[in-house]
């Protein structure tokens, strides 16, 4: 299998969350891929999940709940381990759709509300950091 090549941003979907044109960074230093959640409330083995964001495009408030999920320890790039739950959802790259493991975090002070990681990115792309919306610039209107 050939891979494409993507830059270091970029912007995508996650159609299953209801999320469109969201900012991303493309992240080889993160393992696992983590979304901005703003409310994350379990309730009878329910996960209820709010993704809403004022400094964030595009994240409106929508409120999505998961049957299934778990949760994951995620070291982070101060070193330290934080427990998160994890969600599988899609994500669509060059237009077609990636299934994608996303850890729940809130990222409203963040610049981006979606990390990439290399758990996503190994054996489908390679990174050119000097380049940026590789796949959003390829979509047709």
């Amino acid at each position: 299998m050939s891979k494409k090549t993507i830059g270091r941003v970029d912007k995508t979907d996650f159609p299953s969350l209801g999320l469109f044109n969201i900012d991303v960074k493309i992240d080889t230093g993160a393992f696992t891929s983590a979304i901005h959640c703003s409310e994350i409330i379990e309730i009878d083995l329910k996960l209820h999940c709010i993704f809403n964001s004022n400094s964030h495009e595009n994240f409106g408030k929508t409120e999505i709940v998961f049957s299934e999920y778990s949760r994951t320890k995620v070291k982070s790039s101060n070193g330290f381990k934080e427990n998160r739950y994890k969600i599988k959802s899609d994500v669509v790259f060059f237009g077609k759709t990636y299934k994608i493991n996303l850890t729940l975090s809130t990222r409203d002070d963040m610049k981006f509300p979606v990390l990439i990681g290399r758990q996503f990115l190994k054996r489908k792309f390679i990174v050119d950091v000097d380049l940026e919306n590789v796949s959003f610039n390829s979509k047709t209107p």
